[in-house]
Parts: structure tokens; C-alpha cells; sequence
């Protein structure tokens, strides 16, 4: 039942996430991008600790330590939305690069080296999160790929965990994810075709 209800939290929260990018893109002037930019931030946030708990119970070292050390991105995107701009605290960006390296060495130390295909999907899911959301806080169309990406990885690894719910949440964010990528490149375009006139 627990494992139900972390996967509903952490799913439903995360699907949230990806909805309100979406809107982002569809969202038309800076103040209400901005406004689905902070929403979006504030419920990646909230469905954090679900994720992080159901992969330290499942001793998915890597993909624990990265999404507890994207954190750090994600208030970032929150700050720099609320904002509307500017930087965010270094110590952030330090926070999440010592997070990396820590799960990386907690799951080669607990695997003896990168020897199965669950630490292969956490790197897939390490680099997409953390690269994408860390593109993603600063506004950059090039996060939608890196997070598609992770939005794959994780759903092969929770489905060999048996987590379902979770695996058709990251399918059905995925939908969200390139919905958003496909909006923002049509966007960019047709500005590109307006500024050349």
C-alpha cells in the first residue's frame, strides 16, 4: 500500500511538472510563462521526496542522489522564474555536482562497478534529469531532450522494478515533454521567420 501511495505522490507530482512546461510553451507574454515556470518548479519540488525514498529502497544509488541533487536545479528554476531573471545562489550548482559524484560512488561501491543494467538506466536517468532540469531552470529548449531521455530510462527502470504506476507516468510525461520541445521549436521558428522579414 505504501509503495502504491509513494508512487502516486511522486508520479502524479512529476506529471504536474511536465503539464505545467507544456503551458509554458503555450503560454503567451512573460508573466504568464513565468507564472507556469513557478508552478512547475513548486510541484517538482513537492513530488521529490517520493522519488528519492522509492529509489533508496530500491538501492538506485545514482538516480537517489540525483534527483536529491537536483534540488538544487529545481529551486534554481524556482528562483530564477520568480525572478523573471538573474542567478541563483553557487552554492547550489556545488550541491548538485557533489551529489553525482556521491551516488556514482555509492552504487559502483555497492555493485562493484557499473555491472548491471539498472545502473545503466540511472545514468541515463542521471544525465537527463540533472542536464535537463539544469537547462530547464535557465529557460533553454535543449533541456526537453536531455529530459525525454530521462523520462525513457526511468520508465525501463521502474518497470523491471515492478513500479508500473510510475513507468506510465514517465511514458505519459513523455508525451508532455515533446509536446513542449515541439511548441518551443515551432515558436522559435516562426520568431526566426518574423525577425528575417
Amino acid at each position: 500500500m505504501a509503495d502504491t501511495l509513494l508512487q502516486i505522490w511522486g508520479g502524479l507530482f512529476y506529471l504536474l511538472n511536465k503539464i505545467c512546461f507544456s503551458k509554458v510553451e503555450r503560454a503567451s507574454g512573460t508573466a504568464k510563462q513565468n507564472g507556469w515556470r513557478v508552478r512547475s518548479w513548486i510541484v517538482y519540488l513537492t513530488g521529490l521526496p517520493a522519488w528519492v525514498f522509492i529509489f533508496v529502497s530500491e538501492r538506485d544509488w545514482i538516480a537517489a542522489a540525483i534527483e536529491s541533487g537536483g534540488a538544487p536545479a529545481m529551486i534554481s528554476g524556482l528562483i530564477l522564474a520568480a525572478r523573471g531573471d538573474g542567478t541563483e545562489p553557487k552554492w547550489l550548482n556545488m550541491l548538485a555536482k557533489f551529489s553525482i559524484f556521491a551516488g556514482l560512488g555509492l552504487s559502483i561501491h555497492e555493485y562493484g562497478g557499473i555491472t548491471n543494467i539498472s545502473q545503466f538506466l540511472e545514468l541515463g536517468i542521471a544525465s537527463g534529469f540533472l542536464i535537463g532540469t539544469y537547462l530547464m531552470a535557465r529557460n533553454s529548449q535543449h533541456g526537453y531532450p536531455w529530459l525525454m531521455l530521462g523520462n525513457i530510462s526511468c520508465a525501463a527502470l521502474m518497470g523491471l522494478e515492478g513500479y508500473f504506476i510510475l513507468m506510465g507516468q514517465q511514458l505519459v510525461s513523455l508525451v508532455f515533454v515533446v509536446d513542449a520541445y515541439v511548441v518551443r521549436i515551432k515558436s522559435n521558428l516562426t520568431n526566426r521567420v518574423s525577425d528575417g522579414l
